[in-house]
């Protein structure tokens, strides 16, 4: 049998793999992805720290408590602290099954821990500490519930040399509950206002909460060669080994600091909503709206993606998308009006979205044996190590050095140094296109 990616990584160095594994039927392949597809989508519809229920969340710290932008942006960070170290929940994943069930049980015991957090928050009064303390717990239950997500959907990926498919779902899982969600999430905040506060989180909340349940139950009854194969099979690491073969892994350090500088936004977070709120004069549902147009035109030439990456080696995918990265917040330079921001979201959006399609692609295809869950776990915590210090950092700017457009200034010049970071690739990882695997 022919090697597939994951095993020409361990390979000898004379050998070389030039057809994907074809393990699976077709068939199964499109009901294995559609699966993880749902999962990651309801997953990040219920995210205590994204659109849903994160975007309401910021309006309640800054309308109702009457946070400054340095404040929320505060709040963000300290919440997101599960989320930075977000490789540690990959890694327990791919070295703990709990009750021998792998992966099955991660998404359902950890899902009814979220679910079970949501509760906790219904029924409790909306302060600073609860609302804090509450979404620090359910971020660290739905890690788990991510890693064993992504780490299984990967592995799959790598198995059947679709490491390009499985990055549009991936981002496509992300992208379009987000699109919905900021939209709902905006609106969902003009309604809060109107109500008190207790009323607000508990409605807030249970929607996060009925979401894990419908996770969890999905979980249960998911196919077997997805969420029960990657612990099945035996393993020839100790955690010791497994520690050490990750960080002697090459492909790994160019490939973090990519997304630490692709994620770095300090003019597109907290800073974005208080310059539309308090310059632009815009409403909660028009930011709301900014952010899901802004996610939701990635998704275009995302799908766009999933034929591009079959016809052109990734090589060229990843150096073109970066020089597309480079200009992408540009609109935002010439936006005056909420109308005129909505049309750079627009733009800003489909800019961007070779890149983002491009770099996940490039992480699921490094991803070492066995360790699937670990990497793109990382990949995932260095989005929010970059997003919450370049917010920080955002806010900063915003109050005290040169407003919104020294934040702008600094994103794109970060952008431009993304460049440079690409020849330390290792070539093996980018010289073919999907579907034909990866010479060792």
């Amino acid at each position: 049998m022919t090697a597939g990616p994951a095993e020409a990584l361990e390979a000898g160095p004379a050998a070389e793999v030039l057809s994907p594994p074809g393990q699976l039927s077709g068939r199964e392949r499109l009901r294995l992805f559609v699966y993880g597809g749902v999962l990651l989508t309801l997953l990040q519809f219920a995210a205590p720290y994204e659109g849903l229920i994160g975007l309401p969340v910021v309006f309640f710290l800054k309308n109702k408590l009457h946070m400054s932008a340095h404040g929320v942006a505060m709040f963000n960070l300290v919440a997101s602290i599960p989320l930075f170290v977000g490789f540690l929940f990959g890694f327990l994943r791919d070295t703990w099954s709990p009750f021998g069930r792998g992966d099955r049980a991660h998404v359902v015991m950890f899902s009814l821990a979220t679910a079970a957090a949501y509760g906790a928050m219904v029924a409790l009064k909306p302060t600073y500490g609860v609302l804090l303390g509450g979404v620090l717990l359910a971020t660290v239950a739905i890690q788990m519930v991510w890693s064993a997500g992504r780490g299984a959907s990967s592995a799959v990926g790598q198995q059947e040399a679709l490491t390009g498919l499985v990055s549009v779902i991936g981002n496509l899982a992300v992208m379009i509950p987000l699109l919905v969600a900021y939209f709902l999430g905006g609106a969902l905040s003009d309604y809060l206002e109107g109500r008190n506060a207790v009323a607000a989180a508990r409605t807030l909340f249970a929607v996060g909460g009925g979401i894990m349940l419908v996770v969890a139950v999905l979980g249960a009854w998911g196919p077997r060669r997805l969420l029960d194969h990657h612990h099945a099979q035996a393993r020839s690491h100790t955690l010791a080994g497994d520690v050490g073969r990750l960080l002697r892994h090459r492909p790994l350090y160019p490939i973090m600091v990519i997304q630490l500088m692709w994620q770095f936004a300090p003019a597109t977070g907290a800073v974005l909503q208080f310059h539309l709120a308090n310059d632009l004069h815009a409403t909660d549902s028009q930011v709301g709206a900014w952010f899901g147009i802004f996610m939701g035109s990635f998704t275009p030439v995302v799908l766009a993606y999933a034929w591009l990456c079959r016809r052109v080696k990734l090589d060229t995918l990843l150096w073109v998308g970066t020089v597309l990265a480079v200009a992408q917040m540009t609109p935002l330079l010439f936006a005056r009006t909420p109308a005129e921001a909505l049309v750079a979201a627009a733009v800003m959006g489909m800019v961007g979205g070779l890149a983002q399609a491009a770099y996940t692609d490039l992480a699921i295809r490094a991803c070492p044996p066995g360790l699937q869950g670990t990497m793109m776990m990382m990949f995932i915590a260095m989005y929010y190590v970059s997003l919450r210090f370049g917010d920080l950092l955002g806010a900063y700017l915003y109050d005290k050095q040169g407003g919104f457009h020294a934040a702008l200034y600094l994103a794109i010049a970060v952008y431009a140094l993304i460049l440079p970071m690409l020849l330390l690739v290792p070539k093996r990882l980018r010289a073919t296109v999907d579907g034909q695997a990866i010479a060792a």
